[in-house]
């Protein structure tokens, strides 16, 4: 959280076409909050089946999806329910300094886009990452659209 994932994804999607951009926070944006056993079930099954709709669509060459995955269990669980033959798995994920990352949670909380409790959340999964089979991209003196063009140029695109 804060690293800048969907504003990378966003801009990923104009350099990547054509494409689609899942957001997983999309799928937990209900009212109120809840996380039980059946909310995550409820979410992951929406988001295997929103992305293997999207790879199957012909149409689009691109599929990217961006989403707090801070377990390996999760990357695993959502790659074993899609169906991946043909498919280019890039698994990457977004970092950011202790310090910078507390930086931009706090720009956020001021203009009241996240709650003050996002900080401790947020800062106790960064040491997580660094057991995740992805590649590690770090976003602290990157803008979105440095990070998205370094990663389409990773892909052979730009």
């Amino acid at each position: 959280m804060g690293v800048g994932k969907s504003t990378v994804c966003e801009e990923l999607l104009a350099l990547l076409q054509p494409g689609v951009y899942l957001d997983g926070d999309w799928c937990w944006y209900m009212r109120p909050f809840s996380v039980t056993d059946e909310t995550r079930a409820m979410v992951l099954d929406n988001i295997c089946s929103m992305l293997s709709r999207f790879l199957s669509c012909p149409d689009l060459q691109y599929v990217i999806f961006g989403w707090v995955m801070h377990q390996q269990a999760i990357l695993d669980t959502i790659c074993s329910r899609l169906s991946l033959d043909n498919v280019r798995v890039v698994k990457l994920s977004l970092l950011a300094s202790e310090n910078v990352l507390r930086e931009r949670l706090e720009r956020d909380i001021f203009e009241g886009k996240r709650t003050p409790d996002v900080i401790a959340r947020s800062l106790s999964y960064l040491p997580l990452y660094q057991a995740l089979d992805t590649e590690k991209l770090s976003t602290d003196s990157l803008t979105a659209a440095e990070a998205a063009r370094m990663i389409a140029a990773h892909l052979g695109v730009v």
